[in-house]
């Protein structure tokens, strides 16, 4: 003896320090590869150390757990032995379940009960747990929620920066509280590896945008502030690291932040999928793409029993004496054994409170009926008449009062119709609820003096008007408010007929709430069917916890009822089976859920006796997880009396009431029976019967025989009843005159469920009668001994991919995941969503408050794979939800309806969110396969057949336009300002307006030029011709005076957006970069911003003392040049134009004294601009057109310009508004970003505008400048907003620019209306453009750009094969101008590397042509509408810049239609951009909301991109509002986004990482 417990103590010992090794492991190693250790080590780990102390009871044996679990390990003890040195990648989800040492109190202290019993039995733990341990483990991204919203310590305020890209192992191993200290890498070899990374990749995450998204790759990332130079001289010595590092990393992807390492665990999950995807197919693009009827599995199990025959049940025996109806037994009853005790309520203490007799029965209910017949009247009319419905609201602890109403109702012949409480005026289904109600004609509602002052009050003081009630008049029925009837009054007692005897609501799997009519007749049949089948006798006592649907059959034969109220049992869930004991009753009614709880208190109870039961009624006995329910209260009460065959589950539907019963043993009935069923059978329908070793099996218990006097038969699910094969599951569905008789008010669907379409039908087509049959809703089938299985309910079925799954099924698996520590039983919601054609499983489960972020996500990722193994389907998403939150149903459980309705809403605010598409999702289209090279000759030839004209189109020819401009004959912009400072002096060129909408500055031709003299002054005597300036100026006359004075000195100016003093840290190094690249050699500024370049501030963000010099300009000395400077050509360089584009690429380009002539020559002829004019603009003036409005057209066109910078709008929204109004303006520019600011911040200020005058009916032309497809939604907004300000439909349109040419399109003054025109957006993705009508389904308005400009000529282009394309086809816009830049202006001196997209030619047709490649995609399309020449006029519509264009599965995608499709999916989604990486389409959201609803979004936006667009989200971003960089033009700076989020910069509210 000494030995043994000497050796077993040495054993525990040893599996301790395990424990102990593991758990130290896991939080401070970085897991290997190699991870094939983990399932026998956690099973070493879990299965001994609950066995050494006791032994589970449940379905299986001591031995047969032993002999299982040496199975289980015997192929994997001696690889522990041998391995030792690899535990530490022991799963983190083994290790979770470890919280009990073998030593721990409380670990000796397990009752051998304490076991979760309720939904699943150890066998199906077991079949859980081993399915888990299959799995090899995958490190699987733990979402990241922001720490705010997690209440961390002031420890962790900031994200610790990683030192590695595989820092964090599977499920984010830094845990809260602690900061994580451990190596990386440690153990690999590898020493110096984190070393060489950072210094290989530094700052190349911003860089690789360049490389990876941008056909111009003409300058640098704005976001890399520091040069690379040192990486590149490191990146031969670190080539081999390198390498060998992306061996480990696997897809190689070298960025060192937090979020990038979750995104490799994230591919390296998706890498390889478990199994092969179903077989995938092409349609041809203009077809459907997806289908939803996959083709069926050649392989899939068949049914191959006979065909079954209708089953009978026993013949309904005649009964002596029985009465005629139900009113009629109570009036036997209580005339006769006045006495007789009818029903016991017991109060919440257990105590009974009172006995209702028979006799009281009879006289309350006379005076009830008595009372709602003539007491209750409205205008001298009786209120009530026989047949009219009253509804019963009576609360679940107050059954007398219950069963006095419902009787007092049958006796005065009007129809009850039972609802529950309602508590709010939001109680979930409480509106389906008053549907029932209004469309029953409900005006009565029958309660009680305690539930009537509960309710909701209105501020009369009557009950509330519950949302989607009728008005109804509250009646209470406690003895005052009703009245004894006179002697000479009898109630009307008539024989059962086929009236409605009273209406019991349904809510259906969508909602909706259905009243199923029972007739008297229906109700005396089956108080004869059930005392038959259970034998009842007079006077027999029955202890009921549900009473509701048995207050029939008890008053029938006289029953003595003890009632446990719901209340009662949460409180002392022993209660039922004291009082079976106290009453020696012989009967009770139970739900296994009952069975469940006082398996958990019965410890406390020993002189107990269960012997008296004849009958335990399971009532929910058809439910998969009551079989383990009934065996674990077996094995505990058959100790105390209880006798195996007295369990008789039953199963009932609102329907069929109840279909079968289990027999009393007396009735000499065959043995119960217990199928264990393949799972995957039963997916196709099909059963076949397999072992308990296998693990996806399910364990079925019969719920009895037919009830007598019934016919049953099973039919199939789907079309035509055909009776189904003895080897099939079907619907049950029963013949009988038990049954309900009707949807109440619902014809059509009382045909499908009740009548003439439910005779099922053999296989020949034959109905098997001409009886109606009731569907049931319960899928089962019948087994040996005639015997009735039930396998799962209509309600919960499932049907993905063509396999049926059982949302019952799928809850017990998640609870065998041990469920106790993380989430609440019975509280799991499993339910389906349709989803691209094809159902998606969700389960919800509501989380302990006091399980962490992390056990949390690691259950999760347990149950996933459980399922996953078990059931072999995939769950699209798994969302855990605070204690408390989802709807409850009347009796205590989940809404399920209401809970998937508040799911698809967005209104289910989750905490934690598992969406795993990527497994799901097996039905997306075939990824499209590029065709072979056609040549561009072909193309030409093919769209000549087809009658295509190419497409190609120009604006006026300038050469033949005639017009008085005096500034033509000059050549130089310069050259202009100095003569009409000459001609016209005082001609006021500019005018500048404040926030306050009050003239700031101004300035005439000579005033422009005289301060222009003076900067050219300054420069002459300190700088070179040719020297470059940066002009760093707030918006004003002083950045367009410097920019004239650096022409003047032979400067070449610079326009640079100044930094923004309370944001340096990300606007400084911007300021600097165009500074370095553009090889200024000094800056102009104003003396407020020379001080800021030079401050402490600034010194933090960049090196100040790099600076080249830097001139203030505010106080020059008033004196001339010596001389003007005279370039002596005009293609030499007059300025550069950098900007940042929308890819996060910092381009600058070369513009010539002949181009911008030009330019300004093209804009004044498209606009009619003329001295006499006035303009509005409110843009920025630092690059593109804006910079050409401002600086350059006013002085060549010589209208006067009114300036609004935009930055004044943020303090007065309606400035630039009122100052069109003010001045009469007919033409003005804007951005877009102004635009939105005007309709988010005036949308609601129109009638407050219009009384202070602002008209804008003078308005013919408002452009916006962008450089991107035009945004029709906000346009049109803008114009439905302001047409009340006079503001003319017509007048809004857009302009188009890029770097290579600013103006290309320009909508002008005069010519056709801007058109648009519908086009398919799944073509869009082949690069082809199928024109479609308005509203059809795809369907994507593109609006024209705009008119082409004068001297302007437009192509569109094969991107590949550069050949020209024909009329409506979709390619890349090339532009030819005299106005075209000359060319990047780089750093490294690469010009020539992108010389092609300013000069190149057509590889077939118009070779000689030189063209510039825009880079953007777009078509010409020749409309119906003529120009002012009198030609039909050519559209040319923009799609999207190539740059930005996403590359997945072969097709070609526009960020901004997924991001439309994206906010259009939940009102708190402020704004949306994406972008990918490494293969994953990366969502980032802007929440306008409380951060309770971020992970709301997940589900949504993966459901809306799936839905549209056939692409799986990989990475869900959830940030705060402003957080989406945007550009002074508005446009979103996509992949600056991307490059914070990959340095993990964003602060995020929360991230998920889609499996």
């Amino acid at each position: 003896m000494f030995v043994y417990i000497s050796v077993f103590n040495l054993v525990r010992s040893i599996l301790h320090f395990w424990c102990k090794v593991a758990v130290k492991l896991q939080t401070s190693t970085e897991l290997t590869n190699d991870s094939s250790l983990c399932p026998p080590f956690s099973l070493c780990l879990s299965v001994p150390l609950y066995s050494s102390v006791s032994v589970c009871t449940g379905d299986i044996t001591q031995k047969g757990y032993e002999k299982k679990r040496g199975k289980l390990l015997a192929p994997y003890i001696p690889q522990i032995q041998g391995k030792t040195h690899s535990l530490g990648q022991t799963a983190r989800i083994q290790a979770s379940s470890q919280a009990v040492h073998p030593g721990s109190k409380h670990n000796k202290s397990r009752a051998p009960n304490t076991r979760d019993e309720r939904f699943r039995s150890d066998l199906h733990t077991e079949a859980v747990q081993a399915a888990l341990a299959k799995y090899k483990e995958r490190k699987m991204p733990m979402p990241s929620k922001r720490r705010s919203v997690l209440v961390q310590s002031s420890v962790e305020a900031c994200t610790p920066p990683d030192t590695s890209s595989a820092s964090e192992d599977e499920g984010s191993l830094r845990r809260q509280g602690r900061l994580a200290t451990s190596t990386p890498y440690q153990g690999h070899g590898h020493p110096a590896v984190e070393h060489w990374f950072n210094r290989v990749i530094q700052g190349s995450s911003t860089s690789s945008s360049a490389s990876s998204t941008s056909s111009h790759p003409g300058g640098r990332s704005v976001t890399t502030t520091n040069t690379t130079a040192h990486a590149a001289l490191n990146a031969n010595a670190a080539a081999t690291v390198l390498a060998d590092l992306m061996a480990h990393t696997q897809l190689g992807v070298p960025v060192n932040s937090r979020v990038s390492s979750k995104i490799q665990q994230l591919l390296n999950t998706l890498k390889r999928p478990k199994r092969p995807p179903l077989r995938e197919f092409f349609v041809d693009d203009f077809e459907e793409l997806l289908d939803g009827k996959l083709t069926p599995d050649p392989n899939q199990p068949k049914p191959e029993g006979q065909q079954m025959s209708p089953l009978e049940g026993d013949h309904l025996g005649l009964v002596n004496k029985w009465p005629p109806s139900l009113p009629a037994a109570l009036q036997r009853w209580g005339t006769t054994q006045p006495k007789s005790p009818c029903l016991t309520a017991l109060d919440n203490a257990g105590k009974p409170v009172y006995t209702l007799t028979y006799g009281k029965l009879w006289t309350r209910s006379q005076k009830l009926a008595y009372t709602l017949l003539n007491k209750l009247s409205t205008r001298n009319e009786p209120l009530l008449m026989p047949g009219d419905r009253v509804a019963l609201v009576f609360p679940n602890n107050d059954p007398v009062m219950f069963m006095v109403a419902f009787y007092g109702c049958l006796l005065a012949e009007l129809v009850p119709v039972p609802i529950e409480v309602p508590l709010t005026r939001k109680d979930a289904g409480s509106q389906q609820i008053g549907f029932l109600l209004g469309s029953c004609g409900v005006t009565l509602a029958l309660t009680t003096d305690a539930c009537q002052k509960g309710l909701p009050k209105a501020q009369t003081g009557e009950v509330a008007t519950f949302k989607g009630w009728p008005r109804l008049l509250w009646f209470v029925t406690d003895g005052k408010h009703v009245v004894k009837p006179p002697k000479d009054w009898h109630p009307p007692i008539r024989e059962a007929s086929n009236d409605i005897a009273y209406i019991e609501y349904k809510t259906s799997k969508e909602g909706s709430t259905m009243g199923i009519t029972v007739s008297h007749s229906a109700m005396l049949a089956h108080c004869h069917a059930l005392t038959q089948a259970c034998c009842y006798t007079e006077g027999e006592k029955d202890t009921l916890v549900t009473w509701r649907k048995l207050s029939g059959w008890c008053v029938m034969n006289r029953m003595h009822v003890i009632s446990i109220p719901y209340s009662l049992m949460k409180v002392n869930p022993l209660s039922w089976i004291q009082k079976v004991h106290t009453y020696k009753a012989r009967v009770a009614v139970v739900k296994s859920r009952d069975m469940h709880w006082s398996l958990l208190a019965q410890r406390d109870q020993r002189d107990i006796s269960l012997s008296s039961l004849r009958m335990l009624i399971v009532a929910d006995g058809a439910n998969p997880w009551s079989i383990s329910s009934c065996d674990a209260f077996l094995n505990v009460f058959q100790a105390r009396g209880l006798r195996p065959e007295v369990i008789c589950p039953c199963a009932s539907s609102s329907e069929a009431m109840t279909v079968a019963i289990r027999r009393p043993p007396e009735m000499g009935v065959p043995p119960p029976g217990k199928a264990v069923l393949s799972m995957g059978g039963l997916s196709h329908s099909v059963i076949r019967v397999d072992t308990e070793e296998k693990l996806s099996v399910l364990t079925v218990q019969d719920v009895g025989q037919v009830m007598p006097g019934a016919v049953v038969c099973v039919v199939r699910v789907e079309g035509t009843p055909y009776l189904c094969q003895t080897d099939e599951v079907g619907e049950i569905c029963v013949s009988s005159g038990s049954t309900g008789v009707a949807y109440y008010g619902l014809p059509g669907m009382t045909k499908n469920v009740f009548e003439v379409r439910t005779i099922p039908v053999m296989s020949s087509g034959v109905p098997i009668s001409d009886r109606p049959f009731t569907r049931t809703s319960l899928l089962g089938f019948v087994g040996p001994d005639n015997l009735v299985f039930v396998v799962g309910k209509m309600d919960g079925l499932m049907v993905v991919s063509g396999r049926r799954h059982n949302a019952d099924d799928v809850v017990a698996t998640a609870l065998a995941v041990e469920p106790m520590k993380f989430v609440y039983r019975g509280r799991i919601a499993v339910f389906s969503v349709s989803v691209l054609h094809d159902e998606r499983i969700v389960v919800v489960a509501e989380q302990r408050p006091d399980a962490s972020e992390e056990d949390s996500f690691q259950w999760m990722s347990r149950v996933l794979q459980a399922i996953d193994s078990i059931h072999q389907v995939g769950v699209y998403c798994l969302a855990l939800v605070p204690a408390n939150t989802l709807p409850k149903a009347p009796l205590g459980g989940i809404h399920i309806s209401e809970t998937k309705q508040r799911f698809l809403e967005g209104a289910l605010h989750p905490c934690n969110v598992l969406m795993c598409p990527h497994t799901c999702v097996t039905n997306l289209p075939k990824p499209r396969q590029k065709q072979p090279e056609v040549g561009p000759a072909s193309m030409i030839v093919g769209n000549l057949v087809a009658g295509k004209r190419i497409a190609q189109a120009c604006g006026r020819d300038v050469a033949q336009l005639e017009d008085n401009d005096q500034a033509r004959k000059f050549l130089y912009i310069q050259d202009v300002l100095q003569w009409r400072a000459q001609a016209t002096p005082d001609h006021p060129l500019f005018l500048v307006l404040n926030a306050k909408g009050t003239v700031a500055s101004t300035a005439s031709c000579l005033q422009l030029h005289k301060r222009a003299e003076r900067v050219a002054a300054a420069l002459m005597g300190r700088l070179n011709t040719g020297d470059h300036v940066a002009l760093v100026y707030p918006p004003g006359i002083d950045l367009i005076a410097t920019f004239y004075g650096c022409l003047y000195a032979g400067c070449v100016p610079v326009t640079v957006r100044p930094p923004h003093p309370q944001n340096l840290a990300t606007t400084l190094p911007t300021v600097k970069m165009i500074v370095e690249v553009s090889k200024s050699v000094c800056i102009l500024t104003t003396q407020a911003i020379m001080k800021l370049l030079k401050s402490k501030e600034a010194a933090a963000a960049v090196d100040i003392k790099s600076w080249p010099m830097v001139l203030d300009t505010d106080d020059l000395p008033r004196k001339k040049s010596p001389q003007m400077y005279k370039p002596p050509t005009p293609e030499m360089l007059a300025y550069l134009d950098f900007s940042v584009s929308t890819t996060g690429i910092l381009a600058g380009v070369k513009m010539s004294h002949a181009a911008t002539s030009a330019l300004c020559r093209s804009i004044k002829l498209q606009c009619e601009l003329y001295p006499s004019r006035q303009i509005a603009i409110c843009l920025d003036p630092y690059c593109g057109l804006g910079f050409a409005l401002w600086c350059l057209c006013s002085v060549y066109s010589g209208h006067q310009s009114i300036l609004v910078p935009p930055l004044e709008l943020e303090s007065n929204a309606s400035l630039w508004l009122a100052a069109v109004s003010q001045y009469k303006v007919r033409v003005t520019f804007c951005s877009y970003s102004v635009m939105e600011m005007c309709t988010k911040g005036l949308g609601s200020q129109t009638e407050a505008l219009r009384l202070r005058n602002v008209n804008l009916s003078c308005v013919r032309t408002c452009m916006v400048v962008a450089e991107e497809r035009p945004r029709i939604a906000l346009t049109q907004s803008f114009s439905k907003i302001f047409k009340d300000l006079g503001l003319s439909p017509r007048a809004v349109s857009t302009t188009f620019g890029c770097r290579v040419n600013v103006a290309i399109c320009l909508q002008g003054t005069a010519g056709p209306d801007p058109t648009t025109v519908y086009v398919d957006m799944r073509a869009l993705r082949h690069d082809r453009v199928r024109l479609v009508e308005r509203g059809s389904p795809h369907s994507l308005p593109l609006m024209e750009s705009g008119k082409i400009l004068p001297g302007v000529k437009v192509i569109i282009a094969n991107t590949e094969t550069k050949g020209p394309l024909g009329d409506s086809h979709l390619g890349e816009v090339w532009v030819s101008s005299p106005h075209n830049a000359t060319g990047y202006y780089t750093v490294y001196g690469e010009e020539a590397l992108h010389a092609d997209h300013f000069n190149t030619k057509l590889s077939f047709g118009d070779t000689q042509t030189m063209w510039a490649r825009t880079g953007y995609l777009g078509f010409l399309r020749r409309t119906e509408l003529t120009d002012a020449s009198g030609e039909r006029h050519d559209a040319l519509y923009v799609v999207g810049s190539l740059d930005e264009t996403l590359e997945l599965r072969g097709m070609r995608y526009h960020p901004i239609d997924i991001e439309t499709s994206v906010i259009r999916s939940h009102k708190s989604i402020a704004e949306c951009a994406v972008f990918t990486w490494t293969n994953l389409l990366v969502v980032v959201v802007e929440l306008e909301g409380s951060e309770q609803e971020a992970l709301d979004l997940v589900a949504l936006v993966t459901n809306v991109v799936l839905e549209e667009h056939y692409l799986i989200v990989g990475v869900v971003v959830v940030v705060d509002p402003g957080v989406i960089p945007i550009n002074s033009r508005g446009e979103k700076q996509r992949m600056h986004l991307r490059d914070g989020f990959l340095a993990d910069q964003l602060d995020p509210i929360y991230v998920a990482y889609n499996m």
